[in-house]
């Protein structure tokens, strides 16, 4: 991929990790027996953030997918542009979530790293999601280790940030590897 190309999906990507982060992701389902009819959502309780980074991963590479998660700390950790879910500025690197926003970076690397080493289908890129979303954890969860104070205090943490996150994020990868196949397809790469 061209320098030009890397960089305007880098500037997407930004792009679509700030905006994802203002998106509650939900998931649509038909009526079961006996409700009204119509289409029912249910929110799951996380923000499209996260598809965002895999999806900047899997379409633009690895390349793509570290600068703009580089760009979108730099942006957040600037007082001008609060641009993370709690605000920003630099007193954020004493938040827990910090951890998980400085996951993006080699969350998105190692998405873009293996959604172009394999080949292109459903299996490679929903591999590559896991394993970019597994990333973003293990940092979060590290980062996690040295803001705690305590064995049972890093738990509750863990248990806040990725048990209960987790499972809803893995249906964002899911959805993302799906959006990331049809748009290669597209772009026939």
């Amino acid at each position: 991929m061209s320098l030009l190309l890397e960089l305007l999906w880098a500037f997407i990507g930004l792009l679509l990790t700030i905006s994802g982060t203002l998106i509650e992701a939900s998931v649509a389902a038909p009526p079961l027996q006996g409700e009204s009819l119509g289409i029912h959502v249910y929110p799951l309780g996380v923000t499209y953030q996260i598809g965002a980074v895999l999806l900047v991963g899997c379409l633009g590479g690895a390349n793509a997918g570290a600068i703009s998660q580089i760009a979108y700390i730099i942006l957040g950790l600037t007082p001008w542009f609060p641009v993370f879910s709690q605000g920003g500025g630099i007193d954020y690197v004493s938040q827990p979530a910090f951890g998980y926003i400085l996951g993006f970076l080699p969350g998105a690397w190692l998405c873009g790293a293996l959604a172009f080493r394999f080949r292109r289908c459903i299996e490679s890129l929903g591999f590559s999601c896991l394993c970019g979303l597994l990333a973003v954890h293990a940092t979060g969860l590290t980062y996690l280790v040295f803001l705690s104070s305590s064995r049972q205090e890093w738990w509750d943490l863990a248990k806040i940030y990725s048990g209960n996150m987790f499972p809803s994020q893995l249906a964002v990868a899911c959805a993302v590897a799906v959006l990331s196949l049809v748009t290669r397809r597209i772009l026939f790469y």
